[in-house]
């Protein structure tokens, strides 16, 4: 055995050597792109090895339980040295991470194997300790039986007190329930292990990746290194058509992933082979690359899914009553209900439109645009058949996209004039503006954004705003102003690719959303606000300034908007719902800002541990499951379109679900009915 683990570690070990040139090669050609394309290169220097290196130390130990103080001071001498090696292009360091992360692998692997037989005793005084920072390195061999019984230990309670708040009868049940945990997490680690080991060169080539990113974003957080697949699996989040299996996936409370709904006409409702809740168990590719789900990220597998680099791909599933099948599919190009413009009626005392955005994505058909704002503009088009007396846009959870789709959005609402200002590496200042002049809806507008809104999402927020063309309400968004653009580092291969930030986009004013990001002219308290990231938790992200414009723009007049921002603050301030989450967000934040105390290693230590703060949680759902003051329905056209579409009823169902309640739809209603009562005056 050890013979065979030996000849496998040397052959690993050769084929890397054979591509230390590839990875110099790729960091060169990196290097020459962002030193002449990025908005604000950087030199390579000791501050970028130092970011390289203890970036991907975390990534490879962040728990600090995989190499021990000796392997980790054996990496550390290349701490401030990755620089030197990047420009003299030798890349022959990564060979000792590569080695020393396998050893490390390995040696975690036996230490399973040999303790997932040991009785555990949950009686000793052990204690475990967490940390928002990252523990030291102080590992030693002989500590790692030790170490990884107390981790396995601490699981198996946790997972055993989650099942039920019925204290009693876990106790009452604690053997059998702890044998089998205990057999499940055993299997589910060490499957992880394995496939790592056992999937060829795959260390070496997530190691590789995961230094070239790295690299990439010490020059700031958004500029990228992509994979084919990988570029691919990114650019189906901007598109509403993509290649797709027909199926639409989600994790179950068993953290599996299931098939929550079938989509007609599609390669998997074709087949007639799938089910919903059937498990996702095994996924491979034509190229004999394959995923155990259970055994591998979500991510890779995520990528094989939804990546058009994977054509035809093998899934393995398990039905409702056990029996396993393995299918294959052959993707084809569909709408990606998911990601597409939709809207509502919501009513109270009069007809408001809604109309969620959830991406700025652009489709190209025979070089016409079809993208969101085609999409905005057939939802107007409805909703105003139906004397919709205001228009809510949703841009919440919208992290942005295409930046002309922002553009020739704002022409929808904006009559004439500038929108943004771009500038890149030469300081040049190109004027963003709509090619057409006139306004598709002129009514009134307020907009939805929170946290995630980012991007062409805080652009176009800021041209509303600039022109004072409706009111942004909700949380202050993320702070994102700056355009990337994906160049392949080989254009006769395009088998790599970098994703690199070449410009800032400015309002009109001169000032920059960048970090600060979109302040809403209304502020909403909304659940988990304060732990959102935003820009300004990246540490290589740009900070914020301003530029003098060589623009003049014109204003629309504010429209009562401070009589209108007065009256909703004190409604907000008054409002029973939104001080219910202001406080449940004091308790969040004592939460995520106080250090957790040490956890005994007994059950009914970790049990209490783990239901805490079940009240709070409880809180949270009341808050998600109140009643509102307002109706949904859907357009006259959309009620055709759906009527004999049992998924587009399914889809529509669900959207309605998750709407119905909320409050921030609800005060932007009565927001838009202030402002027509005001009209009336």
């Amino acid at each position: 055995m050890k013979k065979i683990l030996l000849v496998f570690l040397l052959a690993s070990f050769s084929l890397f050597g054979q591509s230390d040139e590839n990875t110099c090669e790729l960091v060169s050609k990196i290097n020459t792109l962002l030193q002449q394309e990025h908005f604000k290169p950087k030199k390579v220097d000791d501050s970028l090895s130092v970011y390289v290196f203890d970036n991907l130390i975390d990534a490879l130990d962040f728990n600090r339980n995989i190499f021990t103080k000796k392997e980790y001071l054996k990496l550390r001498k290349h701490r401030l040295k990755l620089d030197n090696y990047i420009l003299k292009n030798n890349c022959s360091f990564m060979n000792e991470f590569i080695s020393i992360y396998k050893t490390a692998l390995i040696r975690k692997k036996n230490v399973l194997e040999k303790i997932q037989n040991d009785p555990f005793d949950y009686t000793k005084n052990d204690s475990i300790r967490f940390s928002k920072k990252n523990f030291p390195f102080d590992l030693v061999a002989k500590d790692l039986d030790y170490v990884w019984k107390k981790r396995i230990k601490y699981t198996i309670l946790e997972d055993i007190s989650k099942m039920t708040t019925n204290l009693d009868s876990l106790t009452e049940n604690f053997s059998e329930l702890e044998k089998i945990t205990k057999a499940k997490l055993f299997d589910a680690n060490l499957c992880q292990v394995n496939t790592i080991l056992e999937t060829k060169n795959q260390i070496e080539v997530d190691l590789q990746n995961a230094f070239l990113n790295l690299f990439c974003t010490y020059f700031d957080p958004h500029t990228n290194y992509f994979s084919l697949a990988a570029k691919s699996n990114f650019m189906s989040g901007l598109s509403s058509s993509t290649l797709s299996l027909g199926l639409i996936f989600q994790l179950n409370e068993k953290e599996q992933i299931v098939i929550a709904e079938i989509v007609p006409a599609g390669p998997a409702a074709k087949s007639n082979k799938f089910e919903k809740d059937d498990i996702l168990l095994e996924i491979s590719n034509t190229r004999n690359i394959s995923y155990t789900v259970s055994c591998s990220s979500i991510d890779k597998v995520g990528e094989m899914i939804f990546s058009d680099t994977n054509p035809t791909i093998e899934l393995t599933i398990q039905k409702k009553g056990g029996a396993v099948t393995k299918v294959i599919l052959q993707k084809q190009f569909m709408k990606a209900t998911d990601n597409a413009v939709y809207s509502f009626i919501a009513e109270n005392d009069t007809k408001i439109g809604y109309i969620n955005i959830p991406s700025f994505y652009s489709n190209f058909d025979n070089n016409i645009i079809q993208g969101c704002t085609d999409d905005v503009a057939k939802e107007i088009v409805k909703l105003q058949k139906e004397n919709i007396k205001g228009l809510v846009i949703d841009l919440q959870n919208n992290g942005g996209g295409s930046i002309e789709e922002a553009i020739r959005l704002s022409g929808i609402f904006i009559d004439r004039g500038p929108f943004s200002i771009l500038t890149n590496n030469n300081k040049d200042q190109i004027i963003l503006q709509n090619e057409y002049e006139g306004s598709l809806y002129n009514g009134p507008i307020v907009l939805l954004m929170n946290g995630n809104s980012a991007s062409a999402s805080e652009l176009f927020a800021a041209a509303i705003q600039d022109y004072n063309r409706g009111l942004v309400i909700g949380s202050t968004s993320l702070g994102k102003a700056t355009m990337q653009s994906i160049a392949p580092l080989d254009t006769a291969k395009e088998e790599s690719f970098v994703k690199v930030t070449i410009e800032k986009f400015y309002r009109i004013t001169g000032e920059s959303n960048q970090i600060k990001g979109i302040i809403p002219d209304v502020a909403l308290p909304i659940l988990f606000d304060s732990i959102i990231p935003r820009e300004k938790s990246y540490a290589t992200a740009f900070k914020n300034e301003s530029i003098i414009p060589k623009i003049r723009f014109a204003p629309l007049p504010n429209n009562n908007f401070s009589q209108i921002i007065k009256l909703s603050n004190s409604r907000v301030k008054n409002s029973a719902i939104f001080n219910k989450i202001r406080m449940a967000n004091e308790e969040i934040n004592a939460l995520y800002n106080n250090p957790k105390k040490p956890t005994r290693l007994a059950f009914t230590d970790v049990f209490e541990d783990v239901h805490e703060n079940d009240s709070l949680w409880n809180q949270f759902k009341k808050i998600v499951n109140r009643e509102s003051n307002f109706t949904l329905s859907n357009t006259a056209d959309d009620l055709e379109k759906i009527k004999k579409d049992t998924f587009l009823q399914d889809i529509n169902s669900y959207k309605i679900e998750n709407l119905k309640n909320s409050p921030y739809l609800e005060e932007a209603i009565a927001i838009l009915n202030d402002y027509n009562n005001l009209l009336k005056k």
